[in-house]
């Protein structure tokens, strides 16, 4: 394997791993989270928006937005036709996310304390350049 590939991988873990410790107090999951934000960004979208926008199967997305809906974070909606489902966050969701969202800053921060920021966009770009 590609030591570069395997690096990879491995902050690939473990970011995966210290967002979810910086998630749990809000009973949330990384993958959870990644929905939200998107959601937040884009103000409401369908699920097929959702899926395409994250590069995740549909019926991932499909189960974590109802494990969502279930939880409060977000309403589920009828769109054009039947088989449309249009998300937008939930009050609760709303009033929640500013706390979220500096939880996030403070971890994103802590993660890239090493890095100025020419490093930081250096390594954006490259990692962009990654098909």
């Amino acid at each position: 394997m590609n030591p570069l590939i395997h690096e990879l991988f491995q902050k690939y873990r473990f970011l995966k791993q210290e967002v979810n410790h910086t998630l749990k107090e809000f009973n949330l999951f990384a993958s959870q989270w990644s929905v939200l934000y998107c959601i937040q960004k884009h103000n409401e979208m369908t699920l097929t928006q959702i899926w395409k926008y994250l590069n995740v199967e549909a019926p991932t997305i499909t189960r974590t937005v109802n494990r969502l809906a279930e939880l409060g974070w977000i309403e589920i909606s009828s769109g054009k036709d039947r088989r449309e489902k249009i998300v937008k966050l939930s009050e609760h969701a709303l009033q929640q996310f500013p706390v979220i969202n500096e939880a996030m800053k403070e971890f994103e921060e802590r993660v890239l304390n090493g890095l100025s920021k020419e490093e930081e966009l250096l390594l954006f770009e490259l990692l962009q350049k990654v098909k």
